[in-house]
Order: C-alpha cells, then sequence, then structure tokens
C-alpha cells in the first residue's frame, strides 16, 4: 500500500484507523481469544481444516513462522480473510533520526540495548534551546543525553525519591542542566510541570502513565511532544476506554487482556531468559492440566507471578507452590512424568494457536497508537507516527509526536 510509505496527512491517521477497526472488527474471533485457557484450537469446530495444518506443522517451520509474521500471514491466509492486509496497513515509515555525538562514556551503566534505545528516540528530537520536560525519567538518561547534546535545560520528573537521588550525581558528574522532581505522574501536582508552549518526551512510559501526559499536554497547550507508548495493558481502570472520539465509536471492542496481545513479543532476552520462561510456560500448562482433576472444574484457574528461583526446584516444587496460592490439596506425590507430558502436549498447542493470534499483535497495537494520535489531532495538534528504531532493538518501537 503505497500511500502510506511517507508522512500520513490528518485524514489518512483517521482514514488507516477506519480501516484496521474494520478488518480488526471481522477477525475478532481469531485474536480475542486466550490460548493457554484452552485445551483444544478455540476454532476446532468451524475451522477443523486450520487446526489440522497447525497440527502438521513441523517445530523447525512452527519456528520460523513465529519468527516472521509476513510469512505466518501468508501461510494462514487461505482460512484469514484479510489477513495480509491488515499487515500491509501496519507498516509504517521509518523516521530521519539524526546521529548523535554524545559525550565519552555518558552511556557508562546503561544496558547496550537500551543506550540504542535512547539514541535513537533523541535523534528523532528536533534541535531546540527551550526547556524540555522528561515524563517518567527514572535516573534521566534520555534527559541527560539530550541536555547533552542541545544544550537545553530538562526537568526530569520521577516518583522514586532513590531514582531522583542517582540521576542527581550523574548530572552533576556531568555538568549538564538537569533538574529532578520527585513528584508521582498520576498527582494533581504533576500537570503543572506540562508547561504551556514547552516539549514534553516519554520513552516507554507505561500504559496510564504515557496517556496521562498526553491529556496533561493537551490540555496545557504544549508546544511539542514525543512518546513512545508501551505496557498498554498497565491502565487503572478494570475497562479500557478509547481517548478518541473515533475510539469512542470504533467496532472493536477491548477488555482490559485484549491489551496483553500487543506486548507478546520479545527480542531482547537472553537465550537463559528464553529457556527459563519456556519451562515456565510449560510448568504452568502442567499444572493446569494437574488442576483441572483436582477441582473436577475443566476451566483454567490462574496461578500468580512466580519467584524464578523457584523453577530451579523442579516441577514438583513449583506445583505444591502454585497449590499452596489456590488453595489445593495435590492428594499425595506429584506425578511427574505425567503432568509434564501432558503439560508440553498443552503446550505445542497453545504455541500454535499463538501464531495466529500474533499475526494481529501489530495491527491491535497501530490501533491503539492511532487512537492516542487522533486524540491529539482532535485537540489541534499537527501529529505524526514512525518507526524510531529495528524492532530488533526493540519492538516498542512506534513514535507519536505531536506539534502546535
Amino acid at each position: 500500500m503505497k500511500e502510506w510509505v511517507g508522512r500520513m496527512q490528518a485524514h489518512e491517521l483517521s482514514q488507516r484507523f477506519e480501516w484496521l477497526d474494520r478488518l480488526l472488527a471481522q477477525s475478532r474471533q481469531w485474536w480475542q481469544v486466550r490460548p493457554f485457557h484452552h485445551r483444544d484450537y478455540c476454532w476446532a469446530q468451524i475451522h477443523p481444516d486450520l487446526c489440522q495444518a497447525l497440527d502438521a506443522l513441523e517445530e523447525a517451520e512452527l519456528h520460523r513462522l513465529q519468527g516472521d509474521i509476513a510469512a505466518a500471514s501468508r501461510w494462514l491466509s487461505p482460512w484469514l480473510e484479510g489477513v495480509e492486509e491488515l499487515q500491509r496497513l501496519s507498516v509504517l515509515p521509518r523516521l530521519t533520526a539524526r546521529q548523535l555525538s554524545p559525550p565519552e562514556r555518558l552511556d557508562h551503566g546503561i544496558p547496550g540495548r537500551k543506550w540504542q534505545q535512547i539514541l535513537a528516540f533523541a535523534g528523532c528530537i528536533g534541535n531546540g534551546s527551550g526547556p524540555l520536560l522528561e515524563w517518567c525519567a527514572g535516573k534521566g538518561h534520555l534527559g541527560r543525553l539530550i541536555s547533552s547534546v542541545q544544550r537545553r535545560p530538562v526537568t526530569s520528573l520521577e516518583w522514586q525519591a532513590q531514582l531522583c537521588r542517582k540521576g542527581e550525581a550523574l548530572a552533576d558528574r556531568r555538568g549538564v542542566s538537569m533538574r529532578f522532581v520527585h513528584c508521582d505522574a498520576f498527582s494533581e501536582q504533576a500537570g503543572q510541570w506540562v508547561r504551556r508552549g514547552e516539549h514534553a518526551v516519554a520513552l516507554h512510559a507505561c500504559g496510564d502513565l504515557h496517556t496521562t501526559l498526553m491529556r496533561h499536554w493537551r490540555a496545557n497547550q504544549g508546544a511539542s511532544l514525543t512518546i513512545s507508548p508501551c505496557c498498554y495493558h498497565v491502565i487503572r481502570t478494570d475497562d479500557f476506554v478509547p481517548m478518541s472520539q473515533a475510539g469512542e465509536v470504533a467496532r472493536v471492542k477491548l477488555a482490559r487482556e485484549d491489551l496483553h496481545l500487543p506486548l507478546q513479543e520479545t527480542v531482547t532476552a537472553g537465550a537463559g531468559v528464553r529457556r527459563l520462561r519456556e519451562r515456565e510456560l510449560h510448568w504452568r500448562m502442567a499444572f493446569d492440566e494437574l488442576q483441572r482433576e483436582l477441582r473436577g472444574q475443566d476451566r483454567y484457574l490462574p496461578v500468580p507471578n512466580v519467584r524464578k528461583g523457584l523453577l530451579k526446584e523442579g516441577f514438583p516444587a513449583f506445583a505444591s507452590w502454585a497449590a499452596a496460592r489456590k488453595r489445593l490439596d495435590l492428594l499425595g506425590e506429584v506425578d511427574e512424568e505425567k503432568w509434564l507430558a501432558l503439560g508440553w502436549q498443552r503446550l505445542q498447542r497453545v504455541r500454535r494457536m499463538e501464531l495466529v493470534t500474533h499475526v494481529f499483535r501489530r495491527p491491535l497495537e497501530l490501533w491503539l497508537v492511532l487512537d492516542r494520535a487522533l486524540y491529539l489531532q482532535e485537540g489541534g495538534a499537527r501529529v505524526q507516527l514512525g518507526e524510531f528504531c529495528d524492532r530488533e532493538i526493540t519492538p516498542r518501537n512506534i513514535l507519536i509526536t505531536a506539534e502546535r
């Protein structure tokens, strides 16, 4: 779709939102599901041929398709109408970023991939000399880079006092013009720091943290806004509420759980972390089989987050911990071999169901981002969307820029 390659005009934001909304609503049966809740394919009765094709996938081919959404969409297109068009609609232009020359060792103590994200994000911020607000700043790594390169004053708002103190020490060491404000971003006082005519930035502020900044910026007549949304599910309400007028009348209606889907892609974890995550999923599926027998109910039972050290103590220890959390009696020794075998079968089926749901991750994320962009546009801002870095650096690589 060639018309989406360059910078989108105002009417194109709303048009793309409408197209995405229509296609996502038509295909909700494929993505508005919870694969790990089910023992069988969610679509077994209506699409048995797809289920057979998924079962026939060799592990190597499944792994290849999981890592190549375009190929997965082509493979699934005989069954999923409109899936390839959704992928085309999800393509965003790569923003032109300036190559920055930060002072030597400014990246000291910052993980390499995180530093790459900061560099790419900062490179998309135009030169300026006026005050800049860094929202949810942490230790102020982003603000310190911007202040160092652009020689502009930065106010870094952060709710953890310890991070403020560490950020102040780092800024003093570098001699940059930074002020740290110890403040809860959700407090009434936070809005006073989003000032008329100034620039505000937020790199990966989670959920309601970045939408709160957007509301303050629009209400307070900020001049420029640069944000990269993250963790859409981190909201303070039980139900998702769209920000824009277009979102309010959209066909797609989202539950809070739906907001997890765009985040089900990680490219930054090391091999050890990935193996531990795979083990946890395997054991959770094994325990789910066990708890269904114990309770005599063929229904999924959510288990809370687990201490990672427990994953090194064996499945019986994990099962005992999970049973205690759910107040279940294991009725004797756990048959590890039996339940792990059943859990492995469940995990393989979940992986194949996720191959279907995951081709909708980026389209749904862009639907959410466009809802935010249209909210800013409805408030009188000029808005641009694009990718500020490669997905290998972070899958959360969408940038929203707004100007008065």
